[in-house]
């Protein structure tokens, strides 16, 4: 399960992201309370998803850079990337079944 791996550095995102396969990238912070619970909702959602798509996290606090250059204003923040291009972005979460919609739209 790469959702439950280390975080990512940068150079881990930028290769994360120029994948074939869409890629959920969760934008975090560990005192960040709805992204604890959000864990909960990307742990099932990549065991629904069974490959065909890619879910991680990178930690906005270790990574304020991204949090710049994404203009993100709050956490948890999800962005969905296939070839290295933003496909898609919210702020938030929803359910995993409405989760899962969104991430295969983009396989």
């Amino acid at each position: 399960m790469e959702y439950l791996a280390e975080p990512l550095s940068v150079k881990d995102f930028i290769n994360a992201v120029t994948n074939n396969k869409p890629v959920l990238v969760d934008f975090y912070a560990i005192w960040c309370e709805p992204c604890k619970f959000l864990d909960e909702i990307l742990i099932e959602l990549e065991q629904r998803l069974n490959n065909k798509a890619i879910i991680v996290k990178l930690d906005i606090d270790v990574h304020p850079e991204l949090k710049k250059h994404f203009s993100m204003m709050s956490v948890p923040t999800l962005m969905i990337f296939k070839d290295g291009e933003l496909q898609w972005r919210m702020s938030g979460f929803m359910l995993t079944g409405e989760m899962e919609k969104k991430v295969l739209e983009f396989v």
